[in-house]
């Protein structure tokens, strides 16, 4: 599929070529050091959701809070050996290691701007998708069979995790995907954890996937990103019927995971009232964190309110389409509501 895909999202294989020499370098230390860690000792917050929901501005919004340590763009060079990685990146970026204004080159700002969950910027948030590939080997997230569930090295997961927190000295966030699919078998591996799980509204979602397709592919035909257990189904529909069913899939297996949980372990946020409110998002936040015995600074540190995007962009008779395959899979009617 690598070369079906649009120039701009098509990997660089100098690039592939050395970040693979680099951490085949640098795995041996980081396993001597994971020998000091084992569990994180604060909640491993994962942000999950349909794809083109909202996780990804939700998770610059906790990176840019300063409350949270996470993968960036130039930690995800080092996915073989993120504690390494996290300390060579506070000793470019980090204030407290600057001496005499030698490197000031590495912004701390982060945009809430992105394309297909690709940020820009050195400090960005990453996806971490290569960290993840070492533990699920599966090319974009999916619902997993018990073997596959067996084979994850949770031990390790967790001493990496830990070492990464220790390594911020802050609790850690980033994207769950890989974890979403199958949320009650693999949210023991944890000790703590918050699942915080983003919503949107179904139209706009399914739009924004049916977008991606094309922006992604170049071809509203071609499946783009997760894959919830009922794929192989959806697979012979069209365009409009899959985009409906991988929406309401994957927030049916994410709910029925989160159902099994301690509700400490999770907090819902609709996509459109993070936008409006992101402030009592935060206050919401923080007291789950506290449930679990972590306190974060409760001065909330970021922008007042976000633009949510949600416009009907595809033509009337789309919009239909796309109205009556929801229906038609989930026995519901939705239509776009004020943003």
């Amino acid at each position: 599929m690598e070369q079906e895909r649009q120039a701009q999202f098509r990997r660089n294989p100098a690039l592939e070529d050395l970040l693979k020499e680099l951490n085949g370098l640098l795995a041996p230390v980081e396993r001597q050091v994971l020998q000091r860690f084992t569990m994180p000792q604060y909640p491993v917050v994962f942000v999950i959701g349909a794809p083109r929901c909202g996780t990804t501005v939700t998770t610059q919004w906790l990176a840019s809070s300063g409350r949270f340590g996470y993968p960036s763009n130039m930690l995800s060079r080092f996915y073989d050996a993120p504690y390494l990685g996290a300390k060579i990146q506070r000793l470019f970026a980090d204030p407290l290691y600057n001496f005499n204004d030698e490197i000031l080159d590495f912004s701390g700002a982060i945009e809430f701007e992105s394309a297909l969950g690709k940020t820009r910027g050195a400090l960005a948030p990453n996806e971490f998708f290569y960290f993840w590939r070492r533990f699920i080997p599966k090319a974009v997230p999916e619902h997993l069979t018990d073997e596959e569930i067996g084979a994850i090295d949770g031990s390790l997961l967790t001493a990496e995790l830990a070492a990464m927190e220790a390594a911020f000295d802050k609790p850690i966030a980033l994207k769950g995907a890989y974890l979403q699919f199958n949320i009650a078998a693999l949210s023991p591996i944890f000790d703590k954890a918050l699942f915080v799980y983003v919503k949107r509204h179904p139209f706009y979602n399914m739009q924004s996937v049916l977008e991606s397709r094309v922006k992604f592919y170049g071809d509203r035909e071609a499946w783009y990103s997760v894959k919830p257990k009922e794929y192989e189904a959806l697979k012979g529909l069209d365009p409009f019927a899959q985009v409906a069913g991988q929406v309401y899939y994957t927030n049916c297996a994410i709910e029925r995971g989160l159902a099994e949980l301690d509700e400490a372990r999770w907090l819902f946020v609709p996509y459109e009232r993070f936008c409006r409110d992101p402030a009592g998002f935060y206050d919401e936040l923080a007291d789950k964190l506290a449930a679990q015995g972590c306190a974060i600074r409760r001065a909330y540190p970021g922008p007042p309110a976000f633009t949510a995007t949600n416009q009907v962009r595809v033509t009337p008779e789309e919009q239909q389409r796309l109205l009556a395959a929801y229906r038609d899979i989930t026995g519901e009617d939705v239509a776009p509501l004020d943003r």
